[in-house]
């Protein structure tokens, strides 16, 4: 049997979801941004272009989740607080996103495009990296979670 859900638990998945959706919004614009700099010749590293983006605007999914979390609304400081902490997620899953990047394409330079060809060895390096970095972020995005629910919670002027 699953662990049973809690209130907090579930604030706690509704928040994490609710950065997911920070990032998605803002990556919006980031490929808008990236699609038009490439146009022009300019071409950022690894697909994400020169840096991230960040859009504070809410989704319809985030405006949702933002409902259901905090159903009185937010005064204006805790306000500020959520969007700092939004800031602060869209930044550091942007770098998350990088480093997953180049760690493919460090694997993919010394050891081909083509990952039929790799190695036992080299193919579970891949993944065993792949899996670190995922952690890292699943570890990351719940603890900008719950600073953002702490924060809302009591914000500070």
């Amino acid at each position: 049997m699953g662990a049973q859900s809690t209130p907090e638990a579930d604030r706690l998945a509704q928040a994490t979801e609710f950065l997911r959706e920070a990032v998605f919004r803002s990556r919006m614009g980031q490929a808008g941004r990236s699609l038009f700099a490439a146009g022009a010749g300019v071409k950022g590293q690894c697909g994400l272009g020169d840096e991230a983006v960040v859009v504070l605007e809410l989704s319809p999914r985030a405006q949702e989740l933002s409902e259901q979390l905090w159903p009185d609304g937010l005064q204006a400081a805790a306000l500020r607080q959520v969007d700092a902490v939004m800031r602060a997620w869209v930044e550091r899953q942007d770098a998350l996103d990088r480093d997953r990047n180049h760690h493919l394409k460090r694997v993919r330079l010394a050891h081909g495009m083509d990952r039929n060809g790799w190695s036992a060895e080299v193919l579970a390096a891949f993944e065993a990296g792949l899996e670190e970095l995922h952690r890292i972020e699943d570890e990351e995005r719940t603890q900008a979670a719950a600073q953002l629910l702490q924060e809302a919670a009591s914000p500070g002027d």
